[in-house]
């Protein structure tokens, strides 16, 4: 008689019926680096352009909460951790090809100059700003002498993050709906919409810089579109397991969710409201930026929740 030895990790708690080993911070910490992103990306290529003085809400009030934001998605991500205790050891090594290792260092150099950043800018957001020391107003001046250097290293890191965020899920390739080079610019092309609506929140009534960035979040939606259109081609012309994951949302259990939440109220309908706002119709930009700034967060928690579900 022969005897075999079957050990399985079905058993284990979380795996069975379905994996759900990330709660809704992971999501959220993914959403808040993306805009993040976005939001110091749009900084610093215009400072690299020199239209800083054309575009004031975009490069020097936005970044100002992006510092904090980053802090608090530092935090999500640190609550997930198993071993919070450990988290150093993440900063012993590189890996180059874990994407977690890649995201961790980059949170390491953008989040202290996202603070320089929003430092350099922040007496053009509150005017009677003025800081507790003389010290600390003489040295945040001579940083505004290498602005430009800053705002190289921050597009750099800030492509990495946005791109990182859909990365870390397209690198786990047991999971089919998150088995897809496409998520990666999905993400990052994300948080660039987030940001033009985050900035369109910043914007003066009537302003060239609103009308501009309506422009170019209407854009943003289109590509964005266009990502999420291949996305489900891409699973619907893969194998079984893909077309089974796709079913998720065509019909599935977040059909619902992906089609209200995600293409109509994030996608489609902000689309129509800038395009009536662009035909000089009265139309209170906040209602399309809220729109989709929540459509990008259930974007990312709408793909979390469906990978950890479907399988192989």
């Amino acid at each position: 008689m022969i005897e075999e030895l079957i050990i399985s990790g079905r058993m284990n708690p979380e795996i069975d019926p379905h994996l759900h080993a990330w709660p809704w911070y992971v999501p959220t910490d993914l959403f808040l680096a993306a805009l993040v992103a976005g939001i110091l990306i749009f900084s610093a290529f215009l400072t690299l352009h020199g239209r800083e003085n054309e575009f004031p809400a975009a490069v020097k009030r936005a970044p100002i909460l992006a510092p904090f934001l980053l802090g608090i998605a530092l935090l999500l991500l640190f609550l997930d951790l198993s071993h919070k205790l450990y988290f150093w050891q993440l900063y012993t090594n590189i890996r180059w090809t874990s994407p977690l290792s890649w995201g961790a260092w980059t949170y390491l150099f953008l989040t202290p100059l996202a603070f320089i950043w929003a430092a350099i800018h922040i007496k053009t957001a509150f005017p009677n700003w003025t800081w507790p020391y003389k010290w600390i107003d003489t040295f945040i001046e001579s940083l505004k002498g290498y602005r430009i250097w800053f705002a190289w290293a921050i597009l750099g890191l800030s492509l990495t993050l946005g791109m990182y965020t859909g990365i870390l899920l397209s690198a786990f390739n047991a999971r089919p709906i998150w088995n897809s080079a496409i998520i990666g610019p999905l993400f990052l092309t994300s948080g660039l919409t987030s940001a033009t609506a985050f900035i369109l929140l910043n914007c003066p009534k009537g302003s060239n810089e609103k009308k501009l960035f309506c422009t170019v979040s209407l854009i943003s939606l289109g590509v964005q579109t266009f990502l999420m259109i291949h996305l489900v081609m891409g699973y619907l012309s893969s194998d079984l397991a893909q077309v089974k994951a796709a079913d998720l949302f065509l019909g599935g259990e977040f059909t619902t969710l992906f089609w209200i939440l995600i293409v109509a109220l994030g996608t489609l309908i902000p689309a129509y409201l800038h395009i009536l706002y662009l035909k000089n119709i009265k139309i209170p930009v906040i209602v399309p930026s809220i729109l989709i700034i929540l459509g990008g967060f259930f974007l990312r928690y709408i793909l979390v929740e469906a990978g950890q579900i479907s399988h192989w």
